[in-house]
This record gives structure tokens, sequence and C-alpha cells, in this order.
């Protein structure tokens, strides 16, 4: 390949931003494939990596949340393709931001169904059980009853 990378000065924190939501939107449509093709697979996970780093690089208020949920779509792929260890990974990095706090009260509890469901794939029963447990409770306190909503259905995914 010829020529240098991109610098800040030509992809700017307002590029990175739509970056970082296109590419999130993008493995989120393959997350939801129900029969993906191995390329499929890779750019599902390719993408969430590349959605989490343009928002690494965007200028947004709320940059801590949008770096948690990165790392909950990351872990989510990760957990999708049955590979316990990054799944893991980037849930506990998802927890380590949500726990930070200054966050909106549905990202703590996103932050635990990642544990749990990563706990899952990678065989750990009593962790998946406690985190699940963690994750119903953060549910129940959630403020707004449709980001409740959104949890509860993805904390029923655990349970199929």
């Amino acid at each position: 390949m010829t020529g240098s990378p991109l610098t800040e000065a030509e992809l700017g924190p307002e590029a990175h931003r739509r970056l970082g939501s296109a590419l999130f939107n993008y493995a989120w449509t393959l997350l939801e494939t129900e029969e993906r093709r191995p390329e499929q697979d890779d750019d599902m996970v390719h993408a969430a990596h590349a959605s989490r780093w343009h928002w690494s690089r965007s200028e947004v208020a709320d940059l801590p949340q949008r770096l948690a949920v990165g790392e909950w779509q990351c872990s989510r792929a990760y957990a999708v393709l049955g590979r316990g260890e990054p799944a893991l990974h980037h849930a506990r990095r998802c927890l380590d931001l949500a726990e930070a706090g200054g966050m909106e009260d549905w990202v703590l509890a996103s932050a635990y169904e990642a544990m749990a469901r990563a706990a899952r794939v990678a065989g750990d029963r009593a962790a998946f059980d406690e985190w699940r447990a963690r994750a119903r409770a953060a549910a129940d306190a959630i403020a707004e009853a449709e980001d409740r909503q959104v949890i509860e259905r993805d904390l029923a995914t655990l349970d199929g």
C-alpha cells in the first residue's frame, strides 16, 4: 500500500463520530442476522472493533458511555460466535467503564448482561448465574420503561 495513514486533520472528530455510529449499526445488523456466512462473522467482529475505535477518536459529550457500549458490542459479537475469552475481555472493559459512573442507568445493566453472556460462553455457570442476577436487579432499577425493555429483551435471550 502506498501513501500515508489519514491524519486527524483529514479525518476529524465529526467523521469519526459518523463512522463509529455507522459501523455500530452495521455490526448490529450482522448480530441480528440468523444465518451469517463466515465472512459476515469476520465483518461483524471487525465492524464492532472499528466502531469502538472511531468512537474513541470522536469528541462527543457522552464519550465514556459510547466506549462502554462499544466494548459491550465487541463482547456480544464474540459471544455470538462462541468465543469466550475475547467475550469476557470486552465485557470486563465494558464493566470497568460502566462502574466508573456518569452514564445512563441502563449501561450498568448492559455491562452485567455482557458479563453473564460471556461467562455462559466461557462455560462458567456460577459466574453466569451471578452476573445474570445482577443484570436483572440493575434492569429493574432502570427509570425509563423503554430502556428497561431493551435490557429485558437482551436478558431473555440468555435463557434461550
